[in-house]
């Protein structure tokens, strides 16, 4: 967005955007291939035990032969955006400049597509370097609407998933995410509002009220992501593609009585048209 060579002097286009000069001038530094390792173990670690906090996940990765002080597995943690699962203190807010929003679920019945939409954010291990995933899923049917991927935790990801869904499957009635800054921006919220769509926002400590996106993870990541070493972030574009394609169409749901989320998602409308 600052841009070196616009008339407009580097320090002004920083401060008409809110950005320090250092974060700008910044060069991150690549990621070792022993961070990366560790990265990978964490993400396995957290996906398993979503309970652990950074001192059990430390003793973890030195069961496993690895000697991490605590503070490096925080700093790996906050990389790659983990955070342990377990009821808090409604203490701090994700963005004190964002808006929280009510959460609307308690009590809800869900019993039917387009009545409630969830997301979430999670890491992506690749053979060199990792990725951030989000998907849009349509909580009564299990199906994945959207997806994007995305190797910094920016928002523009997150809408772009958002506006596709919205585009090609109509404006849901309430839309659930827990309290990240992506979610909490007004540029995130403010296509929900443009739809009309009511904006639900999980309490701290309510990871439980995500539990079909988290459970969406393990299946990828166990299913597709774990098996293979993506070489590029096209080429994890191309194979998460194709296995959302085979979750949406092809892989049965014991929760959805061995139907598929298409199945599920699908069903009012094949039913009306008979």
């Amino acid at each position: 967005m600052v841009d070196r060579k616009d008339p407009l002097p580097v320090t002004r286009q920083c401060a008409l955007l809110d950005l320090p000069r250092s974060t700008f001038y910044h060069v991150p530094k690549p990621v070792s291939h022993e961070e990366l390792a560790l990265m990978a173990l964490i993400d396995r670690c957290h996906l398993k035990h979503p309970f652990y906090g950074s001192r059990r996940i430390r003793d973890w990765l030195e069961d496993q032969g690895h000697r991490v002080n605590r503070k490096k597995v925080q700093r790996l943690m906050r990389t790659m955006d983990l955070v342990a699962q377990y009821p808090k203190r409604n203490l701090s807010l994700a963005n004190q400049a964002h808006k929280v929003y009510p959460y609307l679920l308690r009590g809800m019945v869900i019993d039917r597509p387009n009545q409630l939409w969830a997301t979430d954010i999670t890491y992506i291990p690749m053979a060199r370097g990792f990725v951030y995933l989000i998907a849009i899923m349509d909580w009564h049917s299990r199906k994945v609407l959207s997806w994007r991927v995305s190797n910094t935790l920016d928002t523009r990801f997150c809408v772009d998933a958002l506006e596709e869904a919205i585009e090609v499957y109509g404006a849901p009635e309430i839309f659930n995410t827990d309290q990240g800054s992506q979610f909490t921006s007004e540029e995130f919220t403010g296509v929900l509002k443009r739809h009309d769509i009511r904006i639900s926002m999980d309490g701290k400590g309510r990871w439980i009220d995500n539990v079909f996106v988290e459970r969406l993870w393990r299946s990828v990541k166990y299913e597709e992501v774990y098996l293979k070493a993506y070489d590029s972030i096209a080429a994890a574009r191309v194979s998460l593609g194709r296995y959302f394609d085979f979750y949406n169409a092809e892989r049965r749901h014991q929760s959805l009585d061995r139907r598929t989320p298409d199945n599920v998602y699908y069903e009012p409308a094949a039913r009306m048209a008979a």
